[in-house]
C-alpha cells in the first residue's frame, strides 16, 4: 500500500513539474511575441522618424534652393543695371561714381521725339529721343565672345552687323593682352522698365535719371550697344575700368571695329548721363572714327545738343 502511494506521490510530481514546464513556456511565448511587438513598434517607430527627418531634409533642400534661385535673379538685376559699381549688393569696397553737373533740362517721355529710323546704326536715342512702341530690333544674334555667365539670357544678344563687329573687337584686344568680358546687350522695353524702377526706388528718380535710361529711351534696346567688364573688377560695371588699361585700349582703339563710348567723361552735360567707359555703342567704322578723331558725343556729331 505504501507502495502504491509513493508511486502515485511521485506521478504527482512529475505532472506539476510538466504543467509548471509547459506553463513556463507559455509564458516565454507571450514574452517573445509582446517583445517581437515592442521590436516591431519600435522599428516603425523609428522609420517614421526618419521619414519625417528625410521630408524635412527635403523641406530644407527646397528652401536652400529657392533661396538660391531668389539671390541669383537679385544679382541678375544688380549686374544688368546701369549703375557704376554695378553689383551693388557686392561686399567688396565700392567706388563712389563720379558726379558731374548736368545742365541738360530732363524732359518728359511724353515730349520725346520718336525715332524714324530705328533700325538705322546711326539712330541716336536718348533722353529726347526714344524708339517707338513696341520696337524690337531685326536679327538679334550671340556674339560668339565670352561672357561673365554661362546661360542664356536675351542680353547675349545683339543685332546681327554689331554682333560680327564686337567679335572682331575681342579678337583685336585678345590679341593686344587685353581680356574683355561681355557683361549686356539687347534689353527689351519691358526690361528697362524693371531696371529703371529698381533704380528709382534705389536711388530715387532724380538720380536713377543720371545713369539709367527710362523705358523707349535706352541703347540697349536698339541691339547695337554692349557693356564690357573685366574679370579683375569681379565683373563690375565701374568707372575704374576707364583708368585700367583694358579701358584705355577701349578709349583708344574701338572706334577701328565701328564703336565708340557712348557716354564719354566730362560730358554729362551734353548726353545727360554719367561717364560710364564700359557702354560700347555700335554706330559703324566711318561714323565712329570722325566721332573719335573729333572728339564729341554723337548728339554734338549730329548737332543734336538740346
Amino acid at each position: 500500500m505504501r507502495r502504491i502511494f509513493l508511486i502515485g506521490f511521485v506521478s504527482m510530481l512529475a505532472l506539476t513539474a510538466c504543467q509548471s514546464s509547459t506553463d513556463e513556456t507559455q509564458q516565454a511565448k507571450e514574452n517573445a511575441s509582446k517583445n517581437t511587438t515592442i521590436t516591431q513598434k519600435e522599428n516603425r517607430s523609428e522609420d517614421d522618424s526618419n521619414q519625417d527627418q528625410d521630408h524635412s531634409d527635403e523641406s530644407q533642400q527646397d528652401e536652400n534652393q529657392e533661396q538660391t534661385k531668389k539671390e541669383n535673379e537679385l544679382n541678375e538685376e544688380n549686374n544688368e543695371s546701369e549703375q557704376p559699381n554695378g553689383n551693388e549688393d557686392s561686399d567688396s569696397d565700392e567706388q563712389t561714381p563720379k558726379q558731374e553737373d548736368s545742365n541738360q533740362e530732363e524732359s518728359s517721355d511724353s515730349n520725346a521725339e520718336v525715332v524714324d529710323n530705328p533700325t538705322s546704326v546711326e539712330v541716336v536715342v536718348n533722353k529726347q529721343r526714344k524708339l517707338p512702341d513696341g520696337y524690337t530690333p531685326p536679327d538679334l544674334t550671340v556674339p560668339q565672345v565670352p561672357f561673365y555667365f554661362d546661360e542664356f539670357h536675351q542680353k547675349k544678344q545683339m543685332r546681327g552687323v554689331a554682333a560680327s563687329a564686337l567679335e572682331e573687337l575681342f579678337e583685336g584686344a585678345e590679341q593686344a593682352g587685353i581680356d574683355l568680358v561681355a557683361a549686356s546687350g539687347y534689353r527689351a522695353y519691358e526690361r528697362q522698365e524693371v531696371i529703371f524702377a529698381s533704380n528709382v526706388d534705389k536711388h530715387g528718380e532724380e538720380h536713377a535719371r543720371q545713369f539709367s535710361a527710362v523705358p523707349g529711351h535706352s541703347e540697349h534696346q536698339t541691339g547695337l550697344a554692349m557693356d564690357v567688364t573685366v574679370a579683375k573688377l569681379s565683373f563690375q560695371l565701374s568707372q575704374d575700368l576707364g583708368d585700367m588699361k583694358e579701358g584705355e585700349w577701349l578709349a583708344e582703339n574701338a572706334h577701328n571695329y565701328g564703336f565708340v563710348i557712348r557716354y564719354p567723361e566730362g560730358k554729362t552735360h551734353i548726353t545727360g548721363y554719367e561717364y560710364e567707359p564700359w557702354h560700347l555703342r555700335y554706330i559703324g567704322k566711318d561714323v565712329a572714327t570722325k566721332v573719335y578723331n573729333q572728339d564729341v558725343t554723337l548728339e554734338e556729331f549730329y548737332n543734336m545738343v538740346p
